[in-house]
């Protein structure tokens, strides 16, 4: 059966990473427009077989939310543009490690994978809430770590 030109599957020759570093590279951009508008910058985007289901990025300022970060934001976009809530077979690529309110949707909404940039040793999910994914959660960080580190950086430099 020919796969739909948009689908995109790492073979054998080609480096998954690569394909990770790209759809991170797409997070970062959201990130830059949360910038851009005085949000905190993360960026999040929802892949599923290869192809963007949601794009996203913190709005807690703009919303008047505090649960209005990037990973809530693509989460309902993705839901969404499946009519379902299960995100089973899906992707997250974030440029921040999700708090523990975001872990928490994320394993509600049963995503596959987790792929972070930079770690947040002082709100990662991983110092307050280590086992809150779903078990069948595959999680990698650390890719564009430098840049998405460097944003968050620089927004604290300017805005704060």
């Amino acid at each position: 059966m020919k796969q739909p030109e948009h689908s995109h599957h790492a073979s054998p020759t080609e480096d998954p990473t690569k394909t990770d570093e790209a759809f991170m590279r797409k997070a970062l951009a959201e990130a830059e427009m949360a910038f851009e508008e005085g949000e905190i910058p993360v960026g999040a985007i929802i892949v599923c077989k290869g192809r963007i289901l949601s794009r996203a990025h913190n709005l807690t300022e703009t919303l008047h939310d505090v649960t209005a970060h990037a990973e809530m934001q693509a989460i309902t976009a993705a839901a969404d543009a499946l009519g379902g809530k299960y995100l089973t077979g899906c992707t997250l690529y974030v440029t921040v490690e999700p708090c523990p309110m975001c872990a928490g949707a994320l394993a509600w909404a049963q995503l596959s994978r987790i792929v972070y940039g930079a770690s947040d040793t002082k709100r990662g999910y991983r110092l307050y809430a280590p086992d809150v994914l779903h078990p069948k959660t595959e999680v990698m960080g650390g890719i564009l770590a430098e840049e998405c580190r460097e944003l968050m950086q620089r927004f604290f430099k300017e805005r704060r």
